[in-house]
């Protein structure tokens, strides 16, 4: 039986890294932005204007991997709540705590984890 306050805890953590880092995110976007609105670049024939594109673009994808990195904590929180944490949601087994310990979000057990195997 998995531990689930445990998790509960190792989840909020998790949860509360990752609000920070996009508040973070959101933070460096808006300023990098101000400062692009503020100056006279163009991304195409300023040297400065690649690095620039580069930075939000980059800032960009983090948000979004944070994003969808809370949403998988989100959920591992509501199945804590529901019952159903620690099982895997293909074939219904218990997940290793192990599984969980270094992915605490996760909801397929290892064999279910790639998506290749349905059964």
């Amino acid at each position: 039986m998995v531990d689930a306050e445990r998790f509960r805890a190792i989840l909020n953590q998790e949860k509360e890294q990752k609000q920070t880092l996009l508040d973070s995110l959101r933070g460096d976007i808006r300023s990098v932005s101000a400062a692009r609105l503020d100056s006279n670049v163009d991304d195409e024939h300023d040297p400065e204007g690649s690095t620039i594109a580069f930075e939000l673009s980059q800032a960009g994808a983090l948000m979004e991997q944070s994003r969808a990195g809370l949403e998988q904590i989100e959920a591992a929180l509501a199945r804590i709540d529901d019952g159903t944490y620690g099982r895997c949601a293909v074939c219904g087994e218990a997940i290793p705590e192990g599984r969980l310990e270094a992915r605490p979000w996760t909801p397929f057990c290892v064999r279910h984890a790639s998506g290749r195997s349905k059964n």
